[in-house]
């Protein structure tokens, strides 16, 4: 009975692998389908993790400020962790307060919906 089931659990596995590379898609159809988003700038990742000397270091060897990713400024991503040191470096820095992503949402309006209470306090008196 024993070499029964083990008999069967083999046979369906086979049927089962050969169903499935039976209904394999060329290579050039998958590739076609492959949509990428856009990359994360290093100074983002940065921001996210809180790493403010990192920040000032990538700020330091000439990265730009305003530069966005994912479509936001790094002061936005700032906003939405509330990360309050690096909104103040980056300010300090010439971060644009004002600017508007492809949704009208400022940095503020980040801040308030990820409910980041300081950086909503540092972003309204700035």
């Amino acid at each position: 009975m024993k070499k029964s089931v083990v008999y069967l659990g083999v046979a369906l596995i086979a049927f089962a692998n050969v169903s499935f590379a039976s209904k394999e898609r060329p290579v050039s159809d998958i590739k076609n389908r492959i949509v990428f988003s856009q990359t994360v700038t290093p100074l983002n990742v940065a921001i996210r993790k809180g790493d403010l000397e990192t920040v000032k270091k990538f700020v330091e060897y000439g990265v730009d400020v305003n530069e966005t990713s994912e479509g936001l400024s790094p002061l936005m991503i700032a906003a939405r962790y509330n990360k309050t040191e690096i909104i103040k470096f980056l300010l300090s820095k010439g971060a644009r307060l004002n600017e508007k992503d492809e949704h009208g949402f400022t940095a503020l309006k980040y801040a308030q919906l990820s409910n980041a209470k300081e950086a909503i306090g540092l972003l309204k008196n700035s």
